[in-house]
């Protein structure tokens, strides 16, 4: 497998068709969200979204010659949170398009957002998805998350999520 070479940055206004593509190849229809609604949880004053860009400078060779070509970048995945005034933070979406998986690319965004809000002195962050959702649920798991409880037809296509949290001052997962 070939290594992928990404950081971790801040959102910027022109990632936005990016990233709502990539929403919508991660997620269906229902659970997916529309234009309007990512946009919504971005701008919003309490929001903060991270962006994984792929990194690196692309080699060619030309008649025995490397030649380097200017550093590629494409966004591999994003995450939508904010923070609560209750001292809670809340993870809205994190989305990692397929080429990208398996390379420690959602790890760094949840690494990062719950980063940020230790910073911002959140005690306990939570998050949904769909109780369908294996790999997500196994994700989570891994990082420390527990399942709180179970939400009834919390997807506007009417699949149920389970709600999980995880205590921010527990101590960090080994890695």
């Amino acid at each position: 497998m070939v290594a992928v070479r990404f950081a971790i940055r801040a959102y910027r206004p022109e990632d936005f068709r990016s990233l709502w593509e990539i929403d919508q190849s991660c997620f269906p229809p229902g659970i997916s969200y529309s234009q309007f609604e990512l946009k919504t949880y971005i701008r919003h004053p309490s929001s903060f979204t991270l962006v994984a860009e792929q990194t690196g400078t692309a080699h060619s060779t030309v008649q025995g010659n490397e030649e380097k070509t200017p550093p590629t970048s494409e966004v591999l995945g994003f995450l939508v949170a904010n923070r609560a005034a209750s001292g809670r933070g809340h993870i809205i979406t994190i989305d990692v398009q397929e080429s990208g998986r398996r390379f420690g690319i959602g790890s760094a965004l949840l690494n990062s957002a719950e980063e940020q809000f230790r910073a911002a002195h959140c005690a306990v962050v939570r998050l949904e998805t769909a109780v369908d959702n294996v790999a997500a649920l196994s994700f989570y798991k891994r990082h420390g998350y527990t399942v709180i409880k179970s939400v009834p037809r919390y997807y506007s296509n009417g699949v149920d999520a389970l709600l999980l949290e995880k205590d921010l001052h527990s101590p960090l997962p080994s890695r």
